[in-house]
Formats: structure tokens, sequence, C-alpha cells
């Protein structure tokens, strides 16, 4: 058993440090998912890719909008890293779109067919990049089975709908992912300046009254 793992491994590394073969098997994933072509599948994609953005928007706000009215400074706190954490994902998946310009799949393969048609670059793909940084801090933020559950395969089936609408090659939604979660992290360190900036004058410490 070890030495199939072994082997299977070693054959792994072969195709993918060859760039020929690792391109060309991300271009047969992305044809052979985006040919899921359902009813169901179709809907579904759009459902969950449409989602994206509404929920990267709302479910910070809501959070802040509450911890303001209850003067609930733990809240008001996640509010922050997690809208800021998405923020960080867009800007920066945003910004290698333009500097890396990758046409979209159904630009270079006509047995590609999309959903939509896609103005900007295809790498990395943003909406993964979002979907992974929101599911990645709303679960460090609460590690509870029914969060993480949830936000992960939430995240996941929103790389997988933008494969399959014909958007996204493979590696764009794997980097996207590896964006989104990296920000999630990265900011934790963040947050805590942005805590202490935009907090403290929101909550400052409390002076312990002293007894002569």
């Amino acid at each position: 058993m070890i030495n199939k793992t072994i082997l299977l491994l070693l054959l792994l590394f072969i195709a993918f440090s060859n760039p020929t073969s690792a391109q060309n098997i991300d271009t047969q994933m992305a044809i052979n998912i985006n040919h899921w072509n359902s009813s169901f599948v179709r809907n579904s994609s759009r459902f969950v890719s449409n989602s994206v953005q509404p929920l990267a928007v709302i479910l910070p706000t809501t959070l802040c909008i509450y911890g303001a009215l209850k003067k609930d400074k733990k809240m008001m706190q996640d509010a922050i890293y997690i809208g800021s954490s998405i923020l960080e994902a867009g800007v920066l998946s945003y910004g290698l779109k333009y500097a890396t310009n990758r046409k979209r799949p159904y630009e270079q393969h006509s047995t590609i067919h999309p959903y939509d048609n896609e103005s900007t670059s295809s790498f990395p793909s943003s909406h993964t990049a979002v979907a992974f940084s929101l599911a990645t801090s709303l679960s460090l933020t609460y590690p509870k089975w029914y969060v993480i559950l949830p936000s992960t395969l939430w995240a996941c089936s929103v790389g997988i709908a933008r494969i399959n609408q014909g958007v996204h090659y493979p590696s764009d939604v794997a980097a996207g992912a590896a964006i989104g979660i990296g920000c999630a992290f990265f900011n934790i360190t963040i947050n805590k300046w942005l805590n202490k900036t935009l907090l403290s004058s929101i909550y400052p410490p409390k002076r312990h009254r002293v007894n002569y």
C-alpha cells in the first residue's frame, strides 16, 4: 500500500512538473466539469456563484450593526476581521488578474460553453478567493462544526461552479482558494492593529476607580 502511494505521488509530481502536461490536465478538467450540463447543475452553479458578493457584504455588515447596537466589542472585532479579510482577498485577486491577463477557458477552447461572458482575466478566480476568505475567517472566528462544515462546502462549491460555468480553469480556482485562505490567516495579525486603531475610540478602555 505504501509503495503504491509513493508511486502515485511520484507520477503526479512528474505530470505536474511538465508545464505542458499540467496545462493539458487543467484544460481537460475544465472541459469535463463544464460539460456537467443538466439544468439542475447549471441552475445550482449560477445560484452559488451569485451568492458570493451578497454574502460577502451582508454577513460582516450584519455582525457590525448588531455589535454596535448591542455595544458588543467582540462582535465588532469579528466583523472587522471577517470584512477586512474578504476585502484583502478581493483586492489581491483582482490585482493579479490585471497582472496575468489570462484568457478565459471559453475564449481559448470552443468545446467550453460559458453561462455568461466575463471581461476580466481568468487567473485567479476572485469569486473563489472571496468565498474561501469568508469561509476561513468565519471558521476561525467561530470554530464550531456547524459553521466550518457548511462554510467550507459552500466555498468549494463556488470554485466548482465557476469551472462549470466555463469562466475558470481549476488552476484559477486553486489559486483563488489559496489567496482566500492566506488572507484570512495573515489578517489575524493585521486585525489586531485594526481593532486597536478603529475600536479604541468607540470602546475606550475602562478606568478602574481607586479608593483612597
